[in-house]
């Protein structure tokens, strides 16, 4: 489903009709997104949330809090922690997905690759909207100094990629939140 949504395979995309082992969501707000994952994490569960890398990324200060630098009107968390070392209560980088600390900030795909976690939250940033019945990319809006002047078709494959990464890390349910209204409705 989600590889026939983004157009990674041929055929366009399908309705989702539902799986009795799995709960997929949209949002209308991240505030919305985020008090869905922190009542299931509440529960028992593991949940984190990630997003397109759309957002700069500030460097963490020593004796200072992870900058909330991920904002979407008034909502504002930081993305996770850049070090290989705790900082302020937030996990080393590689344990974001998995240690106690996560929860709260925001994941990219580098370091919510390779891991699963019961509920994933997934903000779909301006990179990735849907324009006219499919995902339109927009490089422009990639804060990620891998894609600092390369092709909009280099970035339109990889981008895809990464949101499809980020929406199949949730082996019970993903929350999804777009920060474009066309794209949301």
């Amino acid at each position: 489903w989600v590889v026939r949504l983004l157009g990674l395979v041929d055929g366009g995309p399908v309705d989702w009709t539902g799986d009795e082992n799995y709960e997929v969501r949209i949002t209308d707000s991240p505030w919305e997104m985020e008090e869905i994952l922190a009542t299931r994490d509440a529960e028992g569960y593991g949940a984190r949330m990630s997003a397109g890398f759309c957002w700069p990324w500030s460097d963490a200060q020593r004796g200072e809090p992870l900058a909330p630098d991920v904002r979407i009107g008034e909502w504002a968390r930081p993305w996770n922690n850049k070090e290989e070392r705790r900082h302020e209560g937030a996990p080393a980088r590689s344990l974001w997905a998995t240690e106690d600390g996560g929860f709260g900030q925001v994941g990219c795909v580098y370091t919510a690759q390779g891991f699963e976690y019961d509920w994933s939250g997934v903000i779909l940033g301006p990179d990735l909207v849907w324009r006219g019945g499919r995902f339109v990319s927009d490089v422009r809006a990639s804060k990620d100094p891998a894609f600092r002047g390369r092709s909009a078709a280099d970035f339109d494959t990889f981008v895809r990629n990464v949101y499809k990464v980020l929406l199949t890390r949730g082996m019970v349910g993903t929350v999804i939140y777009s920060t474009d209204p066309e794209t949301r409705e």
